[in-house]
C-alpha cells in the first residue's frame, strides 16, 4: 500500500484566492494524502474575505472552504507561529503548495528571510530538498521579481504560474479551477483521471475532456 502524504498547502495575499480552495478540496479528497497542514497569511485572509464575501476572523479551513465542512485531515496552523511543527526538518512533510503565492513571499523566500510559519516551512522545503511549488498570480513580472522567481528554482523550488489553460476549451470559470488544480496535483505525483490531454492526434480541440486512467 502505498504511504499517505503529509502536504503542506499555504495561502497568501494574492489575487485567485478561490484556487486555494479547489486545491485544498482536491487534497481532502485525495487517498493517498494524509494530512494537509494549512496556513492562511493574514493578507491571504483579507483578500479571501474580498473576492468570496466570508467572514476573514473564522477558522483558516472553513474560510477557505466556505461553507462546506473541513475534514479531520487538515490541520490548522497560525502562520505567526514560528514555533509550529512545520518549522523543523523533522517534521513529516511531504513539500509545500503554496496557492496563490504572492510575489512579496517569494522574495522572502529567495532570500532565506523567514518572518512567518509559512517562509520558515518554505525555508524548511528547500533545505530538506522537498518539493516546494510556488503558484504564482501577479503580471507583469518586474526584473526583482524574475531575479526571485530564478534564484528560487535555483534553489530547487519550482514556480507554477497560476495560468489557465485554453486548447480544452473551458465553458465556465470553474472549469478554469478546476483543471488547473487537477494539473497541479498531477505535477506532484497525485494524478488525476478527469483532465484534459492532448493525444497529438486531434484535427480540432475537443470540448470534452480526455479521461486519463
Amino acid at each position: 500500500m502505498t504511504e499517505r502524504r503529509n502536504i503542506t498547502l499555504a495561502v497568501t495575499g494574492a489575487g485567485g484566492t478561490r484556487m486555494a480552495r479547489f486545491v485544498l478540496e482536491a487534497l481532502v479528497k485525495e487517498d493517498r494524502v494524509g494530512q494537509i497542514d494549512l496556513m492562511v497569511s493574514p493578507a491571504g485572509r483579507r483578500l479571501i474575505a474580498h473576492e468570496t464575501g466570508r467572514d476573514a476572523s473564522g477558522p483558516a479551513p472553513e474560510l477557505v472552504l466556505g461553507a462546506r465542512p473541513a475534514a479531520d485531515k487538515v490541520v490548522d496552523w497560525d502562520p505567526e507561529d514560528l514555533a509550529g511543527g512545520p518549522t523543523s526538518g523533522s517534521y513529516p512533510s511531504w513539500g509545500m503548495l503554496v496557492v496563490p503565492c504572492a510575489l512579496g513571499v517569494v522574495g522572502r523566500i529567495a532570500h532565506g528571510t523567514a518572518n512567518t510559519l509559512i517562509e520558515r516551512a518554505a525555508d524548511v522545503s528547500l533545505k530538506e530538498r522537498r518539493p516546494l511549488v510556488l503558484c504564482v498570480r501577479e503580471t507583469p513580472f518586474n526584473l526583482i521579481h524574475l531575479r526571485n522567481l530564478t534564484q528560487v528554482a535555483e534553489a530547487g523550488g519550482t514556480v507554477y504560474p497560476m495560468i489557465p489553460t485554453y486548447y480544452n476549451l473551458p465553458q465556465t470559470v470553474d472549469q478554469f479551477y478546476e483543471e488547473f488544480t487537477a494539473r497541479l496535483l498531477a505535477f506532484v505525483g497525485l494524478p488525476q483521471t478527469d483532465y484534459y490531454a492532448y493525444s497529438g492526434t486531434e484535427s480540432r480541440a475537443h470540448h470534452d475532456r480526455t479521461v486519463r486512467a
